[in-house]
Formats: structure tokens, C-alpha cells, sequence
């Protein structure tokens, strides 16, 4: 049989039942989960957001209009594997052990969101890209696995489903679509959570074969901060920008001049790689339009929650930049929509800070379980059902430099609803960053020396510091250059 209820979310997928009557009863009241996840995908890439006129992208919008928007939501690292390793266990990266990409999978001593889900009865689904340690094997936690190693590739991908190996003809986005839909159908005997996690939008940006002359008309409307001369940032970012951030040329600039600032290149409204990243969206927009309409055929849509989200932000020409790691708000940003009607009015949108961190909370409360106390993130039901809460009023970032691309150093900070204060504690004779984002929502002016702004220098500092202690930080000193 077909489980009833379900909760659909952009990023997973839960469902169950079980043949003890009293447990079905139970199970009953739980919902399935979908939670479909992107890579790299700026917060505001979808048509709603109007950022992009020529891209459409009306499946994902329909989930939006039938549920909630989440306006800020952000990551607490900004980079691939922590990011994903955050979703999955509700922690910051410095306690999960996931520092930096590829470095292995959450510490087993840290929650971990598909076994308390199987725990709690339900039956959990893996597919696409893991990218946290190297290797495409089955992990435990999950009842069926679909995945590769790293990050994979788009066309003809090799593929392990539950410890088959093989090679899979076609585009990995629709690849990873119709196998989701195959499990969706297949009959279960407990609620489910579907993770369908993929490879889309990450480099190298490579649309659907169908869609890649896509919009060759349009042209990509330029950022406003995309004139950075970084004349008030740090040095380090000027050298990384000059010299090159990965391993070979950061080293080999150690000792060279700095310009005190640098200057931009033009903005190119024709960008081939920029386009290449829009065009990679229409096929993440079918595909959540096909696990739609997929579970409206099994008559569970209204009763499964649905998130949509992105592992973290992307700065795509804002900055000067293409990639994300910096505490900006391109890179920190990510989409977060949910759609589950019971408890969700459509239409809805809230503006509290709601982070990576809180994904896993959210869907073992949904889901009938009993939230970790270990668990560094905050559910999000009461938000989802519009009720009056306490909430966060300010969170704490955090990145650990990189052999494969030192350039980008350790950062940590803190952000909150107008102020966002950065330091870098491993960089000596240079200087930390403060923005208000209030009247300079593109950072572009760098207050850290500004004597009108002392005091809130210090209140910020202040916070950081208190985020710090009730977190546990610590740097872990994966790579020190």
C-alpha cells in the first residue's frame, strides 16, 4: 500500500506504517517527508524573485504559492560537505566533524537525522549527491541508496544503488528525477522520507541537452555590487583576487605586493558560464514538477510536507565573485520553501533567521519523534503554523580554510536582523569587517574603522563571543597555511 500522509520538503522525503494495529494507528497521524535539496543555488535564482525575467521556473514557484517562503534563511558554513552535514544532524560543522569538503561523514556521536527517523518508524530513501566523505557506498541510516562519488558528473553518471555499481545513460538531474519516482511508487509498509539531493546547480554548469540554447536572447542584469574594488577589505581578499586562491598560487604570492585596491572586470550580460548555471535550473524545476504531480497521482500530496532548499548560497558576479565560502549575503542566503497544507497556509511568508541547522529539528518534530537535546538547531513548526514565538535575534558563521583553495581563510561572525560582523583570528596585521546591512544591503562599506560605529563594533564582538561559548567552538585546524 501507498502511505497516506505525507510531508514533501525541497530537501527530504519521510514515510511509514507498520502491521501492529496499534502502531498503525500511530503512523496514522504521521506524514511522509520529501525534502529535495540544490547545489549552489543563489537564494534568488527562482522567476518569483523576478532577480532573472527570462528564467521560469513555475513548478518551484507553485510550491511556493501552496506553502511558505522562508525570506532569510542561511547556512551556518558556506560550502558543500559542512553544509549537507548540517542538514543532516542539526549541528554547527565544528561539532559534527565536517569541516571541510570531503574531509568524511558526521561524527557517529552527533545526531544523525535518517536514524532517528528509522527510529521513529519511518522507511528513508537516498538519492543523489552525499559529497562528505569520498566514496559513493550505501550509508547506514538509509533503507534505499542511490548516490555516486563526490560530485559526480551530468552526463551518463556512474551510479551505486544500494551497492550496485553501474553506468546510467542520460542527464543526472532527470536520472536522479525518474528513480525518485520509481521508489515514490513503489508499494511501503511505513511512512517514508525521500531525500532527493542533487547534483544541479554545482560547476561545471552544464544544462539538460533540450535546454542548452535556452533564453540566448536575454541578457543577465548586472549586480549592484558587482563594482567591488575592495579598497575597505581585507588584504588577504585583495591577494586571493589578484593572485588566485588555490593552493599553488596562494603560496607562491606569499611575500608579493597587495594592491590597496583592485580593479573590476565588466559585467558581461552574455557570461556563458553564467548562463550555463540559469539553463541547469529548468530541469530542477521539471523534476520538482514531476515529484509533484507524482504524489498528487498516489493522492498523498496534501498530506506530505514538501521542502525545497539549496546546501548554500552563490555569489554568481556579486563581489567580483563566482563561487560562495564568504560570510556575504549571496554566499550565506539559500531558497527554504515548505509546503505542507495541514499546518501551512498557502502563501505564506515569514522573515525570522532560520538556518541549515534547524532543518533536522523541524522534521523529527513533524515526524512524531523526540528532538535531540544535542541538536544545535531549532524547530521550525511553530513558525510554520504562524504562531507567536521567542526566536533567534542573531547567529554565528563559521569556515575553516582549505588545503585545496587556502585563499579563502577562517572566518567566523556573527549576523543579526541589521548588523554583520566578520573576523578572520588566524590572519595577523589585517583588519575584520562590519556592515549595515540596513543601509548598505550589498556590503559594500566596510564600518570596521568607522568611529561612529565603535559601539556597535563591541556589542557585536560581544555576541560572537557568547555564540562561541553556548555553541562549543572551536577551530579545528584542518589547514594552516
Amino acid at each position: 500500500m501507498i502511505y497516506s500522509k505525507t510531508i514533501f520538503i525541497g530537501l527530504s522525503v519521510l514515510c511509514g506504517c507498520t502491521n501492529n494495529k496499534k502502531t498503525s494507528v500511530e503512523n496514522a497521524s504521521k506524514p511522509n517527508i520529501v525534502f529535495i535539496l540544490t547545489d549552489d543555488q543563489a537564494w534568488n535564482l527562482l522567476s518569483r524573485d523576478g532577480r532573472y525575467p527570462f528564467l521560469k521556473t513555475p513548478e518551484i514557484d507553485r510550491i511556493a504559492n501552496e506553502g511558505i517562503v522562508f525570506e532569510n534563511a542561511f547556512v551556518t558554513t558556506s560550502l558543500c560537505s559542512p553544509s549537507r552535514a548540517c542538514l543532516m544532524t542539526g549541528c554547527y560543522a565544528h561539532k559534527h566533524g565536517v569541516f571541510i569538503n570531503s574531509y568524511g561523514d558526521p561524527n557517529p556521536e552527533v545526531p544523525f537525522l535518517p536514524k532517528i527517523l528509522q527510529e521513529t518508524g519511518y522507511e528513508t530513501a537516498f538519492l543523489g549527491k552525499w559529497h562528505m566523505k569520498n566514496g559513493a557506498e550505501p550509508r547506514k541510516g538509509f533503507d534505499y541508496w542511490l548516490s555516486f562519488d563526490g560530485q559526480g558528473q551530468y552526463i551518463d553518471p556512474p551510479l551505486n544503488e544500494n551497492g550496485r555499481e553501474f553506468t546510467e545513460k542520460g542527464y543526472m538531474t532527470d536520472i536522479l528525477t525518474d528513480y525518485a519516482v520509481r521508489w515514490l511508487k513503489k508499494p511501503k509498509e511505513k511512512p517514508f522520507c525521500l531525500f532527493l539531493w542533487h547534483k544541479a546547480v554545482h560547476a561545471p554548469f552544464t544544462p539538460a541537452p533540450g535546454d542548452s540554447s535556452a533564453f540566448a536572447d536575454a541578457l543577465i542584469p548586472e549586480y549592484e555590487n558587482w563594482y567591488d574594488d575592495m579598497a575597505d577589505k581585507p588584504q588577504w581578499m585583495r591577494r586571493g583576487w589578484v593572485y588566485g586562491v588555490h593552493y599553488k598560487n596562494w603560496l607562491d604570492s606569499r611575500g608579493k605586493p597587495v594592491p590597496d585596491k583592485i580593479n573590476p572586470h565588466p559585467w558581461d550580460p552574455k557570461n556563458p558560464k553564467v548562463m550555463g548555471y540559469l539553463r541547469a535550473m529548468l530541469a530542477v524545476d521539471r523534476s520538482v514538477g514531476n515529484i509533484r504531480n507524482c504524489l498528487e497521482e498516489l493522492n498523498i500530496l496534501d498530506r506530505t510536507i514538501l521542502i525545497y532548499g539549496s546546501d548554500n548560497g552563490f555569489f554568481i558576479g556579486s563581489h567580483q565573485r563566482g563561487d560562495k565560502r564568504l560570510m556575504y549575503e549571496e554566499s550565506l542566503r539559500i531558497p527554504l520553501i515548505m509546503r505542507y497544507p495541514s499546518i501551512i497556509k498557502a502563501g505564506s511568508n515569514n522573515r525570522e533567521m532560520v538556518l541549515n541547522i534547524d532543518v533536522a529539528p523541524t522534521i523529527i518534530e513533524l515526524a512524531g519523534g523526540k528532538v535531540p537535546g544535542d541538536m544545535q538547531g531549532t524547530s521550525m513548526a511553530p513558525l510554520l503554523r504562524n504562531e507567536r514565538t521567542h526566536w533567534r535575534t542573531s547567529f554565528m558563521y563559521e569556515y575553516f580554510q582549505e588545503e585545496y583553495a587556502p585563499g579563502f581563510v577562517t572566518m567566523v561572525g556573527v549576523r543579526n536582523k541589521r548588523y554583520k560582523y566578520i573576523e578572520t583570528p588566524f590572519v595577523a596585521d589585517d583588519i575584520n569587517e562590519l556592515y549595515d546591512l540596513e543601509t548598505d544591503p550589498g556590503e559594500m562599506n566596510n564600518l570596521i574603522n568607522n568611529p561612529g560605529y565603535q559601539s556597535v563594533k563591541s556589542e557585536m564582538m560581544r555576541e560572537l563571543r557568547n555564540l562561541k561559548t553556548s555553541t562549543g567552538y572551536f577551530d579545528p585546524c584542518v589547514f594552516k597555511e
